[in-house]
């Protein structure tokens, strides 16, 4: 019996291996072919720089320790702007605490199985709202591509447009987010004035499968409130002792942006 073709949406998914261990790259490149992606490997940074326009990554697969500029160095540049999985030998809290500073989407240690990296990959790219274009439209429309109305919340004179992943400080600053800040904005901003457990948390933004041992989710959110108070917002999470996170300020829907 044959196996399965992919969807069509899925296997336009490009995925960009960052790894100069051969055997590694050359595994995960032809795992991901088979689950219905589009990978490409690259031996280094200098290799990626050079590649990526064309290639055009959806999800950067990236190896920390590379010669030359290391993944560190890569990931600081390319985030928030393209989600960042990075594999590392290196297991200890500490290196996948800077990873996640730094902006990594998720971490993942080396020996690992493909199943799990092809999991996180489909956890990553459903949190950076699949199928959405890479240039979003104006904040001030809210329509989307196919005439839907558009997802736009404001508070307090931020305004948060969900469907084109942009968020807009006060100033009018655009405040670039990862995908997991991005994801935990929005469920805040859905859900105002109401406190959320670290639990609920981890269900809304990355899933009930999620490993409940997981701390990404304490850096993510210790990098958005940092990213908030540079614009004044200092105040809009607010820490529950012992019962959770409430986010404080009154959320409105944007005009014409939904019913």
């Amino acid at each position: 019996m044959p196996e399965p073709t992919p969807s069509a949406a899925e296997t336009l998914l490009r995925i960009a291996v960052v790894e100069d261990d051969h055997e590694i790259r050359d595994l995960v490149v032809a795992y991901l072919e088979r689950e219905g992606f589009a990978p490409r490997g690259f031996i280094d940074g200098r290799s990626f720089d050079e590649g990526q326009a064309a290639f055009a990554p959806d999800l950067v697969v990236l190896d920390l320790m590379m010669p030359g500029e290391d993944g560190l160095s890569i990931c600081r540049r390319i985030a928030p702007r393209l989600p960042v999985l990075v594999l590392s030998a290196k297991g200890e809290d500490i290196d996948r605490i800077i990873g996640l500073e730094i902006g990594a989407d998720d971490y993942l240690a080396k020996p690992f199985n493909p199943r799990e990296l092809v999991a996180r990959i489909r956890a990553i790219l459903r949190r950076r709202a699949l199928g959405m274009a890479d240039v979003a439209p104006p904040m001030s429309s809210t329509q989307s591509p196919d005439n839907e109305p558009r997802e736009v919340l404001s508070f307090e004179g931020w305004v948060l447009d969900v469907d084109g992943r942009r968020l807009a400080a006060p100033s009018g600053t655009q405040t670039p987010l990862s995908s997991g800040e991005f994801a935990l904005l929005t469920e805040f901003a859905r859900r105002p004035r109401r406190v959320l457990t670290r639990d609920q948390l981890l269900d809304l933004t990355r899933g009930r499968d999620t490993d409940a041992f997981d701390r990404a989710i304490d850096v993510q959110l210790s990098r958005l409130r940092r990213k908030l108070s540079a614009h004044g917002g200092e105040n809009l999470i607010t820490t529950i002792r012992n019962e959770g996170y409430l986010f404080s300020a009154d959320v409105a829907r944007v005009s014409g942006a939904g019913e």
